[in-house]
């Protein structure tokens, strides 16, 4: 056991202490962990656009104060009882969601969606006894999707830790806990598209590039980007994306124009900007008949998906999925390996670094729209 086991830990952390303003570097107090919990040191933190979503709290609950943070990689500095597949010093990636492995969905090999451990974005307090492990001057700071990674250490229930290869770069494999997954998965677990088929990928940002890359992996002919932001075509270049469609140079839905493009529509289609405009062109872009559209991107709390009933009775299929139907912790350690044998690229992703004492150029640089993935580097 760590030197540290069972005692209170005074680490820094960045809290967001209201909505839209900069985060504050704290020294925090960070408990043990309790039975079924693990304490993470977190090394490498990445920031996501569902950080910076929460963060706004312009179209969920706001939760302040609160330390943001969900894709990262770290080293077990101690377990609680109970914990049996982690031990101190172990590699990890905490995950968003988890797998407790012993509900309906867990059992199942056709589901991710954790009775216990899917994702609740209102939830701020620990599953097992409803209380923070965080704390300033003896007032509670709440949690953020179970993870907390904007702090040195975190507090996460070990059915949301994945125990991985020591060997990996934990600066790279990162971004697999999700970002990458969830796009990469929805494309080759869930659209499945077959061999020279043609792809459509709305939303160019990290989960909709890793769908556009899990597309060119499966072999589409046609993978067709659309964004709002002309400038990312470039970029998307190397992750298979070889046309574009911007939805404000035409003065027809967008959909249709993608019809036009491809004799009837796509094969497949994966939505991952959360846009509830996008999510129905995105399914009526498909072809009839075996057209499949899949939804990835979160979309604001108050919105409903319209479209017509024939778009279902001409054999169009809609699928949703979540974090790519990937079980975190029977399948991310896999994930890790083929990116270890070269078989799947993550380093693209990352396109910007900051030490953690700027972490919020970090959301400036995604705000502007300038990054994928900005790294934060938790020991500098």
């Amino acid at each position: 056991m760590s030197a540290t086991a069972g005692q209170i830990i005074k680490c820094k952390a960045a809290v967001a202490w209201e909505a839209g303003k900069p985060l504050k570097i704290e020294e925090i107090e960070v408990a043990p962990p309790q039975a079924g919990e693990v304490r993470l040191k977190i090394l490498f933190t990445s920031l996501c656009h569902s950080d910076v979503y929460f963060w706004e709290a312009k179209g969920q609950t706001p939760l302040f104060p609160r330390i943001l943070g969900h894709e990262a990689a770290g080293i077990v500095e101690s377990i609680g009882e109970g914990v049996t597949h982690l031990k101190p010093g172990d590699h990890a990636l905490p995950v968003f969601t988890g797998e407790c492995g012993e509900c309906a969905h867990c059992k199942s090999v056709e589901s991710n969606m954790c009775d216990l451990l899917r994702v609740n974005t209102d939830r701020g307090v620990m599953i097992g006894d409803g209380k923070s492990r965080f704390s300033k001057n003896g007032q509670p700071i709440f949690h953020f999707l179970g993870t907390s990674t904007f702090s040195e250490y975190t507090v996460v229930h070990a059915g949301c830790v994945a125990k991985i290869d020591p060997a990996a770069p934990l600066d790279k494999v990162c971004v697999l806990s999700c970002g990458v997954c969830t796009g990469f998965g929805a494309t080759v677990n869930v659209a499945k598209p077959k061999p020279g088929s043609s792809v459509a990928v709305f939303g160019l940002g990290a989960v909709g590039l890793a769908a556009a890359e899990g597309a060119r992996i499966s072999g589409a002919s046609r993978i067709i980007g659309v964004d709002l932001v002309s400038s990312r075509f470039e970029l998307a270049k190397k992750f298979g994306v070889n046309e574009f469609v911007n939805p404000k140079d035409h003065d027809k839905p967008v959909q249709e124009v993608i019809a036009e493009l491809t004799n009837g529509g796509v094969d497949r289609a994966v939505e991952c900007s959360g846009s509830i405009q996008a999510i129905i062109s995105a399914f009526e872009c498909v072809h009839d008949g075996w057209g499949v559209a899949v939804l990835v991107g979160v979309p604001n709390k108050d919105d409903a998906f319209k479209t017509h009933p024939m778009n279902f009775l001409t054999e169009r299929t809609l699928k949703g999925t979540f974090y790519g139907n990937y079980k975190p912790l029977s399948d991310l350690p896999s994930m890790v390996d083929k990116y270890m044998k070269g078989e799947l690229e993550v380093d693209k992703f990352i396109t910007h670094s900051v030490p953690f004492s700027e972490i919020n150029k970090a959301f400036d640089l995604m705000l502007k729209g300038e990054s994928i993935r900005c790294l934060i580097r938790m020991q500098d």
